[in-house]
């Protein structure tokens, strides 16, 4: 009976560690950690995933109420939050965009509850949904669950993430949360820019137009114009928005 536990103790001191680094990916990810998927969801599919991945390769059996092993679960921890933070940075990218779009639209005032992100404006939620089903599209889910699994080989169990390469790593990629929401609101913004510029000649030239009741449905006619027309343009930053994603994650934990 005694041998039996032993064993158990043994396997679980072994089954830990993936599932630490596993767990934290999916709860921080995007699309996995959305709130339609429940804790119980998302816990179930990292023990499935664990299961999987276990029996590949060796694991170390470390104590985790030890230094080492309290050490080793932090390392752990921080490795999956990582690749779950980077590709939030994306997603964090879309919102601000939306936000600018919106604001220089004038529907700034028209937002949603989005469960995950809180009060946004509602063409943030928008490009939202539609970086989500291009992420499904191109096979992130599969990319995200094969990049966790090489995270394995890059980095062993014990092998410590934190240098100065990973922490200037996710320090240069902070960066993308202002670039891709520029780039992502550039075409929209800069027409409705040209458009306020020429609602601005022609109140100069007629003092007496009421510029509130001219300019107002016009921006936004404007800009939902410019939407529908740079959708396809909007389409292909998300893509290369995810790709970078998904490559800064290779860089940052050495994944060959």
């Amino acid at each position: 009976m005694n041998v039996i536990s032993a064993d158990i103790i043994a396997k679980f001191l072994t089954v830990l560690w993936p599932l630490i680094r596993i767990t934290t990916a999916l709860m921080t990810a995007p699309v996995f950690s959305a709130e339609a998927a429940n804790v119980r969801v998302r816990l179930m599919f990292a023990i499935a995933l664990t299961a999987l991945i276990y029996p590949t390769r060796d694991w170390p059996v470390i104590d985790p109420v030890s230094p080492a092993g309290l050490s080793a679960i932090l390392n752990e921890i921080a490795i999956g939050a990582i690749m779950g933070f980077t590709l939030q940075i994306i997603v964090s990218a879309l919102i601000i965009a939306g936000q600018a779009i919106s604001a220089t639209m004038g529907l700034s005032m028209a937002n949603l509850l989005d469960p995950n992100s809180g009060n946004v404006p509602v063409l943030s939620e928008f490009l939202m949904i539609m970086s989500t089903l291009i992420f499904l599209g191109m096979g992130g889910h599969i990319l995200f669950v094969t990049v966790i699994a090489e995270s394995f080989n890059a980095l062993p169990t014990g092998q410590s993430l934190l240098s100065l390469a990973s922490v200037s790593g996710m320090l240069a990629w902070s960066s993308m949360l202002f670039l891709g929401a520029l780039l992502v609101s550039l075409p929209v913004i800069s027409a409705i820019l040209l458009i306020n510029a020429g609602l601005g000649i022609v109140t100069r030239a007629a003092p007496s137009l009421n510029i509130f009741s001219v300019g107002l449905p016009a921006t936004i006619i404007a800009g939902f114009i410019m939407l529908i027309i740079s959708m396809t343009g909007i389409g292909n930053r998300m893509v290369w928005l995810w790709q970078q994603g998904f490559e800064k994650i290779h860089t940052i934990l050495g994944i060959t």
